[in-house]
């Protein structure tokens, strides 16, 4: 995944991989879902958040419907060490 924010690119493809959550392995299960951890080659980490229906990741897609998504949340070094510590 690619996105922008606040004019900065944060791609997951060319960022390394520093940590990764996944508590249900089955991706059939509304509430799966994963996070990533990944660091630019400039030193900015982000989180990659992927997920079902019901979980956290989850967005309303109609009138009481709910659809998974997937996000890129830019993190400061202090986020992303409490993160891994979690």
């Amino acid at each position: 995944m690619k996105k922008v924010i606040n004019h900065k690119v944060y791609d997951t493809e060319t960022a390394k991989k520093r940590g990764e959550h996944e508590p249900n392995p089955y991706r059939n299960d509304f509430s799966w879902y994963c996070e990533t951890l990944y660091q630019k080659k400039t030193g900015e980490f982000f989180l990659h958040g992927d997920g079902n229906a019901a979980s956290p990741y989850s967005k309303s897609c109609g009138q009481n419907e709910w659809c998974g998504t997937e996000i890129i949340k830019p993190l400061t070094y202090e986020e992303a060490r409490k993160w891994a510590e979690k």
